[in-house]
């Protein structure tokens, strides 16, 4: 019941569903019927000749996705689901179609797929097909149909350790996890198998030892170049992972993590005070706000300068790259968002940089591979503000799927 009212939510008013609190099977069978949405309605589309309302059609969605895509008996998909429409009081014999349907379903297997190529990479990765045919125009064929199948699949879960208290062969041990891949000394990659609520309700998370985080985040702080001592903002800093990873790097930098959202500054400082972060001070701040002629510096510190040496832009974006972490985000997206997205993201960066030291580096990244968002962004910027000049960029994510797929890109101030 958990998991239908969550995805009837997500589809009235767009919710998260990570954020729903459900249970590790109710969150596993929401976010899969998310992500195989399309092929889902595809399917059912092919069993009646009349589509039922949003609550039915979920219950079969639901339902059709045990039978095929879950280790489900068919007869425990197809009773369950006629118990939750009883459940639900949907209208009068919803159960019996629910019944019928799912009992339609078994017989006649998995859908055919059009034939045409650009469809049918759309319906069998439920990947918008507005967004298929940008990825083919963009790509090409064979790397646009790879990003599309990747959205499928169950992204892999990373522990970031907080070495400043422990080490991540002493902390993979503690958690149980012996023999797991260790990256860059601090990244440990979550088995599959492994339960995942068990870590996050372990002692190790509550002292700080760890949190959770793709290794793609690294390879994007890594381009700020950072050295002891340094002043540094984080100016889009929510959820506060990139802004922690930092202070967890080297205790002497100075970090100013701000983000405009009041209720994700507050959960950005819990994850401060978890992880005993003393050199890190959150703020509520809008970038596009502040007057560059102003200092950023708080009332409790009149003695902060307004230039800082290493800025981190990780602006708002489509979340094209991390669409298998995300599966409501691509449901999300049309190409005026897109375009909208990109002239925020300009608008971002221009503020941003004027807060750049002489000789600082910005780092802009976002999690989306996307040229509207990403080259083009930066391209324009340094043709218009000639005194930075392009430094080295990252795409993790292009290659190792592991990763999250990430732009970034460092700017230097002459």
């Amino acid at each position: 019941m958990d998991a239908f009212r969550v995805l009837v939510l997500w589809q009235k008013d767009g919710s998260f569903i990570k954020e729903s609190g459900l249970s590790p099977f109710a969150m596993e069978l929401a976010l899969g019927v998310c992500r195989r949405h399309l092929y889902l309605q595809y399917f059912l589309k092919t069993l009646v000749k009349k589509m039922p309302s949003l609550e039915v059609a979920t219950v079969l969605e639901m339902g059709i996705f045990q039978m095929f895509f879950m280790e489900i008996p068919d007869h425990a998909a197809v009773s369950t689901s006629v118990e939750l429409a009883k459940a639900a009081n949907l209208q009068e014999g919803s159960a019996r179609l629910v019944n019928a349907v799912l009992h339609a379903a078994r017989k006649s297997g998995l859908p055919a797929l059009p034939p045409q190529k650009v469809r049918r990479v759309s319906i069998e990765n439920s990947v918008p097909e507005w967004l298929v045919r940008r990825w083919f125009d963009i790509y090409g064929g064979t790397r646009a149909e790879a990003l599309a199948k990747a959205t499928l699949e169950r992204p892999v879960e990373w522990i970031r350790v907080n070495l400043q208290k422990t080490s991540a062969p002493v902390l993979a041990q503690k958690l149980g996890l012996t023999g797991a891949s260790i990256l860059y000394d601090r990244y440990i990659q979550v088995p599959a198998d492994a339960k995942l609520k068990t870590i996050l309700e372990s002692e190790a998370f509550a002292k700080g030892e760890f949190s959770m985080q793709n290794p793609s985040a690294y390879e994007v702080v890594k381009l700020l170049d950072l050295k002891p001592g340094l002043k540094v903002w984080d100016a889009c800093a929510a959820p506060g992972g990139k802004a922690a990873l930092m202070a967890e790097m080297d205790s002497s930098l100075e970090i100013l993590a701000s983000d405009v959202s009041e209720s994700r500054v507050l959960k950005m400082r819990d994850v401060v005070d978890r992880l005993d972060l003393t050199n890190v001070r959150v703020e509520c701040r809008d970038v596009l706000a502040l007057d560059p002629s102003t200092s950023l510096r708080s009332a409790q510190d009149d003695t902060r300068s307004s230039k800082f040496d290493r800025i981190l832009l990780d602006v708002p974006c489509s979340n094209m790259g991390v669409i298998a972490r995300r599966p409501e985000s691509v449901y999300r997206m049309t190409p005026e968002s897109i375009k909208e997205l990109a002239e925020l993201q300009y608008k971002i960066l221009q503020a941003a940089s004027a807060r750049l030291a002489p000789g600082g580096i910005l780092v802009y990244a976002t999690c989306s591979p996307d040229p509207e968002e990403t080259t083009k962004i930066v391209n324009k910027f340094v043709k218009e503000n000639p005194e930075f000049e392009k430094g080295e960029s990252v795409f993790p994510g292009t290659e190792d799927l592991r990763f999250d797929g990430f732009f970034a890109q460092a700017l230097r101030r002459k």
